[in-house]
């Protein structure tokens, strides 16, 4: 059963029980949109869904993006209840960080499964329902809809303990190319969104002082970025202010990727 008006736009946000993915849930959902919330963890998606405050507007379902039978269910489900899609968030994402050598090939294959299966799957599951939007008010404003796939600046600069996660968001921007020329010719917009180091509750956890310390000396703006500011990137692209904008990555990193290295002793 379609809830609300069926012009009312709507966001898809997998990996949205938390950090970047629930802040760009907040940032649609503060511009008038319906929300999906996917996420593997239900019972921190639940709480999240129940959180917002936005009962009317918010569909929290539990969905492991790299089954193609559950990515499946979860984008029927959003299509029979809210009747249309609009922007599609691959946000879902694992990370193990350890010596290459070290790494199994089971671990390998979970990340790549998440991060790269997921956005894949995702995205053609969503494809034709936004396809539906053809002609009305969305086309107009810039297309039938648009994808933003969140990558990492691991997939443009290499780095230790990385090898499975660097290379599914190398992936994930190669990805995002092959989407935007084929979808964009149909109406549909893809792009990618590049993070830097974000201050979530899981870089708190696991990012200890001396790593903060390191990564403020290599970032020219001297801190870690917040997730709404992730989420701003993301709205962007997703918006008519960015209709013409197509295949890109942005890297929003306060200029890690743009600084490289450096030496602390010439700056």
């Amino acid at each position: 059963m379609t809830t609300h008006s069926s012009s009312q736009p709507v966001a898809i946000i997998t990996g949205a029980a938390r950090g970047i993915g629930l802040a760009c849930a907040k940032w649609f959902l503060a511009r008038g949109y319906r929300v999906a919330l996917l996420d593997i963890d239900n019972a921190e998606l639940q709480q999240a869904g129940a959180a917002l405050r936005e009962s009317a507007r918010v569909l929290a379902l539990h969905c492991d993006v790299a089954s193609p039978a559950s990515v499946t269910t979860a984008i029927d489900r959003v299509s029979s209840t809210f009747g249309r899609i609009d922007a599609l968030v691959n946000n879902a994402g694992v990370a193990v960080f350890k010596p290459l050598l070290e790494h199994t090939f089971e671990e390998w294959r979970q990340v790549m499964s998440v991060n790269l299966d997921g956005a894949f799957l995702c995205t053609q599951a969503c494809a034709p329902v936004m396809l539906r939007n053809a002609g009305d008010q969305a086309k107009a404003a810039g297309g039938c809809g648009a994808v933003v796939n969140i990558a990492s600046i691991s997939g443009l600069r290499a780095s230790t303990l990385r090898v499975a996660y660097g290379t599914s968001k190398a992936a994930i921007i190669h990805l995002t190319k092959q989407q935007a020329v084929e979808l964009g010719n149909m109406g549909i917009r893809v792009n990618a969104i590049a993070p830097g180091p974000v201050d979530t509750d899981m870089a708190k956890k696991v990012h200890s002082a001396a790593i903060r310390a390191d990564y403020a000396d290599a970032i020219p703006l001297v801190r870690y970025g917040t997730p709404e500011e992730i989420a701003e990137g993301v709205g962007f692209l997703c918006s008519p202010a960015a209709s013409y904008i197509n295949g890109q990555t942005l890297a929003v990193d306060g200029g890690f990727d743009a600084a490289g290295i450096g030496l602390p002793s010439l700056r």
